[in-house]
């Protein structure tokens, strides 16, 4: 692990240890219950979080669903809904879409659907919370559901996408991986990796209907791999997977159309590992905007112009571990914590909230391949 020796990780995964038998229910005090979504057969696992201190204690498995690679609450944080990227489900070649009351600290199941396809790798749930979107990596493709109490009907729209790309090894066919919805949710976005597109979608969310409106296309070979919009609600930024790069694209509230604007290269053009672009978090105030990327695995901060969503770089800071999947910033924006696939570990890193700066020295806490944080 970076920054630390192997004396303080022992210390680190004994405190772990003993936080799993001590720490069930509710979190007490000024600590909170944060849920992980795990690539394991596990699937969710709880963890509670002390923001003064920055540490982490274990809370136990929350739900057995396996493979998650995503977890998203309800606005009023009364439901969970998980993204299962398996190849199956009920009998069907499609991944898991599942939903959960959540009840002291805990999670109770209510529903599980078939997506559209196998691997469903991220879900996303529109401003009104009716609709929820599924998108599966490895079908390439997309379908939505309605929500109601929490529980999730059977999908009721799908599309099967048939681009793919130049890059012969990953955009052999289409690859569905994110879904996202205007400020004003009045259109749905899906980024297929494969075919370098985000589909653009007008939505009816009391219906989980969507019609086709439009496309942006990326750079051939760029990989678009998820899709965030600054609060100015009218700049969105594209991570391109393949070519590690960020599209700054201008929403028009019209017809939900991007627009490009500039492209943000994370990497020197001589980069010397394979490199993925990954995810990317904006602060609450919009002021900073952070990047994650795969292979030499770093978290690149930026300042962002209030206005144009322009970008500024801060730096870049080592992730902490191996394979930055998911970062998020903690609700108090002290902290950033990094889920570190490949390295089994969540590092978290001290943030400077007047210049974006993230430290270089971070506290890790040992968790089997972390996909997506969730703080409650």
């Amino acid at each position: 692990m970076a920054n630390h020796s192997r004396r303080s990780f022992l210390r680190t995964a004994a405190a772990v240890s003993v936080g799993a038998a001590t720490s069930r229910g509710l979190p007490q005090g000024n600590r909170r219950r944060v849920f992980i979504g795990s690539n394991k057969p596990d699937g969710i696992l709880a963890f509670d979080w002390n923001p003064d201190t920055a540490e982490f204690t274990t809370a136990g498995v929350a739900a057995k669903i396996a493979n998650v690679d995503w977890i998203i609450y309800s606005a009023d944080r009364k439901y969970l809904f998980a993204a299962s990227e398996v190849d199956s489900f009920n009998g069907k070649p499609t991944g898991e879409v599942a939903s959960y009351m959540v009840e002291n600290g805990a999670l109770k199941p209510l529903s599980a659907q078939s997506s559209a396809a196998k691997g469903t790798c991220h879900i996303a749930l529109d401003h009104t919370g009716q609709t929820l979107i599924s998108a599966d990596y490895g079908g390439g493709s997309a379908a939505s559901f309605l929500v109601k109490e929490g529980k999730l009907s059977s999908a009721l729209w799908t599309e099967h996408y048939t681009e793919h790309g130049p890059n012969a090894e990953r955009q052999e066919a289409a690859h569905a991986h994110f879904a996202s919805y205007s400020p004003d949710n009045r259109f749905a976005y899906i980024n297929d990796l494969g075919g370098d597109y985000i589909h653009i979608y007008s939505l009816e969310a009391a219906t989980a209907q969507l019609k086709p409106v439009g496309k942006y296309t990326a750079q051939p070979g760029a990989g678009p791999r998820t899709l965030h919009f600054h609060p100015n609600g009218t700049t969105a930024y594209s991570m391109n997977e393949l070519n590690s790069t960020v599209d700054v694209l201008k929403w028009n509230k019209s017809d939900g159309s991007l627009a490009f604007v500039s492209r943000t290269m994370l990497q020197p053009r001589i980069a010397y590992a394979p490199n993925t672009g990954c995810d990317t978090v904006i602060s609450k105030d919009g002021r900073n905007v952070y990047f994650a990327n795969r292979g030499d695995d770093f978290i690149f901060a930026f300042t962002a112009n209030p206005e144009t969503g322009e970008l500024t770089p801060i730096g870049r800071t080592p992730s902490g571990g191996k394979t930055p999947r998911n970062f998020v910033l903690d609700p108090t924006e002290k902290w950033m914590v990094v889920a570190n696939q490949d390295s089994n570990q969540l590092s978290v890193f001290p943030r400077n909230s007047q210049t974006g700066e993230l430290g270089n020295e971070p506290k890790s806490y040992p968790c089997p391949a972390p996909m997506c944080i969730l703080f409650q």
